[in-house]
Order: C-alpha cells, then sequence, then structure tokens
C-alpha cells in the first residue's frame, strides 16, 4: 500500500514540476498581463483589432511556459533550416515561416491593393510630394536609432516604424534582422501597429502646431475625374518605375499595384473578392498570431524595447510632421490653394490618416470636405513607404 501511495505522490511532483505553473517567472506573468491589455485595447478600445487581436493572443500563447508552440532557437539566422522547423517546430513555428520567408507582407499588400481606389492620387500627382515628404520621418529616425547604439540592420528596421505601415515594418525587420539580439520582428511590429491604432490621438496636436486657423480652413477644388484608362495604366507604369529604380521595393509595390490591377480591370470580379475577403482574412489572422508569438518576454521586458518605442513614436511624429510642413510649403508655392492638412495623411495608415485630415479641417470649418484630397497623399504614404524600405533594405 506504501508502495502505491510513494508512486502516486512522485506522479503528482512530476506533473508539477512539469507544468506550466512550476515555471512560470515574473517576466512570464507581466507578459500575460501585457496581451491581456492589448486584447482589451482591441476588443474595447477598437484599436486595430484585426491585426492587434492576433498579435495579442500570439503574444498571450508564446508566453505560456512549457506550451512549446514557438522556438526563437529555430529561427537564429546563422542555423535557419525550413526543413528543421517543419520537423522540430511547433504549430506558430510553422505559421512563422511565412514571416521568416517574407510570403505575409507581399499578400496583405495585394489585398490592400484590391480594395484602394487610386483615383484620388491619379487626379492629383502632387499628392506624390506629399506622400513622399511623410517619409522623412524614417530616414530622420534610422540616423537617432544608430546615436542611440542601435546597428545600421536594427536602426532600419526601427526607423520603418514611422512609415505607419506594418506590413512594411514586418518585412523590412524579417529582412534586416537576424533572429538574435534586442530587437525582434514582433517587437517592431508591436511598436508599429501601436502607433497605427493611435493615429487618431497622436497625429492632431501636431497637425494643430504646425498650421494655422486660416490654413486648416482653406478649401481645395473638386478633383477632376480619372477615366478607366488611366486607372488601368497607372499600376503598369508605377510597378515598372520603381522596379527599375528600386529593385529592392519590387514584392511590396509590385503586389500592392497586381491588387489594384485586378480591382480596375473588371475583369477579375472573384479574384478581388479573394484577394479582398478570404486571402486578407487568413493571412491576417497567421501573420498577426505568428508575429506576436516573437514577443517573448526577455525580448520585450528590457531598456531595448523603451528605447524602441520611443523611436517609434519620434519617428511617426516626425512623418507627420514633414508632410504637414511640406503641405504648407505647397500651400504658399500655390498661392493658397492646398490645405496644409492634407500632408499629414502622407503617412501609410489607410484610410485612418486620412480620416483625421478630415476631421481637424471640420473643427476649422465644418463645411469642408478634405477626405478625398487627403485620399491622394495616403495612397502615395502607401507607395512611399514601401520605396523608402526598399531604399533601406539596398544601402544596408
Amino acid at each position: 500500500m506504501s508502495e502505491v501511495i510513494d508512486i502516486f505522490i512522485n506522479t503528482l511532483k512530476d506533473l508539477w514540476f512539469e507544468s506550466g505553473l512550476y515555471a512560470m517567472d515574473w517576466r512570464s506573468i507581466v507578459m500575460i498581463l501585457i496581451s491581456f491589455v492589448f486584447m482589451y485595447l482591441a476588443i474595447v478600445k477598437g484599436f486595430e483589432p484585426l491585426l492587434l487581436l492576433p498579435i495579442a493572443f500570439g503574444m498571450f500563447l508564446t508566453n505560456l511556459p512549457h506550451a512549446g508552440m514557438y522556438h526563437p532557437e529555430l529561427f537564429n539566422a546563422e542555423t535557419f533550416s525550413v526543413g528543421a522547423v517543419l520537423k522540430e517546430g511547433g504549430l506558430l513555428d510553422m505559421l512563422y515561416l511565412g514571416v521568416k520567408l517574407q510570403i505575409y507582407p507581399p499578400l496583405i499588400f495585394l489585398g490592400i491593393g484590391c480594395m484602394t481606389d487610386f483615383g484620388p492620387l491619379i487626379s492629383n500627382p502632387k499628392s506624390f510630394l506629399l506622400g513622399a515628404a511623410a517619409q522623412g520621418g524614417i530616414f530622420f529616425t534610422f540616423a537617432g536609432a544608430a546615436v542611440l547604439g542601435f546597428n545600421a540592420a536594427q536602426s532600419g528596421a526601427i526607423s520603418i516604424i514611422g512609415g505607419a505601415d506594418g506590413p512594411t515594418a514586418i518585412y523590412v525587420a524579417s529582412k534586416l534582422l537576424t533572429g538574435g539580439g534586442s530587437v525582434t520582428i514582433g517587437t517592431i511590429a508591436l511598436a508599429a501597429y501601436t502607433y497605427m491604432a493611435l493615429v487618431p490621438l497622436i497625429q492632431p496636436p501636431i497637425m494643430k502646431a504646425l498650421t494655422t486657423k486660416k490654413e486648416r480652413a482653406v478649401v481645395m477644388e473638386q478633383l477632376r475625374p480619372v477615366s478607366k484608362t488611366e486607372k488601368i495604366i497607372f499600376p503598369i507604369v508605377v510597378t515598372l518605375i520603381i522596379a527599375l529604380l528600386v529593385p529592392s521595393a519590387t514584392p511590396l509595390v509590385g503586389m500592392l499595384m497586381f491588387g489594384n490591377l485586378l480591382r480596375e480591370s473588371g475583369v477579375c470580379e472573384r479574384l478581388v473578392k479573394t484577394a479582398q475577403n478570404e486571402l486578407m482574412n487568413i493571412i491576417t489572422i497567421f501573420l498577426g498570431t505568428s508575429v506576436g508569438a516573437t514577443t517573448k518576454a526577455e525580448n520585450v521586458i528590457n531598456p531595448s524595447f523603451a528605447k524602441i518605442m520611443a523611436l517609434g513614436v519620434l519617428a511617426f511624429a516626425l512623418g507627420t510632421a514633414c508632410g504637414v510642413l511640406f503641405g504648407k510649403i505647397m500651400y504658399k508655392v500655390t498661392g493658397g490653394k492646398v490645405n496644409p492638412l492634407i500632408g499629414s495623411a502622407g503617412v501609410s495608415a489607410v484610410p485612418m490618416a486620412a480620416r483625421v485630415s478630415q476631421k481637424v479641417g471640420a473643427q476649422t470649418d465644418p463645411t469642408n470636405f478634405l477626405l478625398m484630397h487627403a485620399m491622394g497623399p495616403n495612397v502615395a504614404g502607401v507607395i512611399g513607404s514601401a520605396v523608402a524600405a526598399g531604399v533601406l533594405l539596398s544601402i544596408i
């Protein structure tokens, strides 16, 4: 009888020592609580829920001790092997291959292209300048990150947060980061999507501080109609030009323009619906969950992550400021025909940044309708952030 009791007690001890409760430390508890905060922001506050909720749950899963769903050591640059991941990895390791191999971000761009009307940009090509100006925050922050001690690859991954474009940030980080060190794809993605969700809070104070009431009240002329022929030619020409000038940007820009060509051709309705809905939804789940899995406690609870968050908001604020300031230059050059507020939409958060331009303009003049004018720089910002990513990948 005593032997049976001993076996029972030893079994209970083994179960306890192998349980997640025994292995749980304060860092894991903190990360799980942080994941709950992000779930709250996504569900209750509606902050970018389609990606923030999967990221938060991926963070929750990866910080549960002994869950065995994600193994960062399998993705070390020197030893990485797809075969090893398929043989030894867990579920989230399998999904993360789409990030590591740069598959998910271009497919997200395909869906964005299918959902986006480039008409306002084609109607007002000057919007390209505003979209380009808003990428200034990326390059200023690249220099700032280097000053703070980050290497070139880490600085490039951090600075791209300023484009307010989550897929681009993930794409650049997956290209530049080797899998070791304090800067990871997960921390970059977490910062990028956090600030994308906070666009309505971060941008308005900057916009109001840099413009006068007179400038904010400018009513712009109605955009000209854009023909179907122009809309079909545009994605082809843009892909050709960017692929020749910045080849590194081709995967993102090419898929963005391919999606838009499917949309505007009018002959691929089934493909457009699939890219907009089923494909986009599946990739969003895989991307968000697997990226969230990389936010292990040791990568987040450290001084480097605080620096990443600080540099991320700096990059975003500088990008907004650069767009608004260039808008003020266009206001002067055109004799007051351009409302500088639309320059803030040059960051890549589509269509949220354009809506913020509309909202701030309406606060000055409720009859002023800036949304369609702001969509031009907003779409240009998507292209601009992809080009900026290509430039960084080329020079690093």
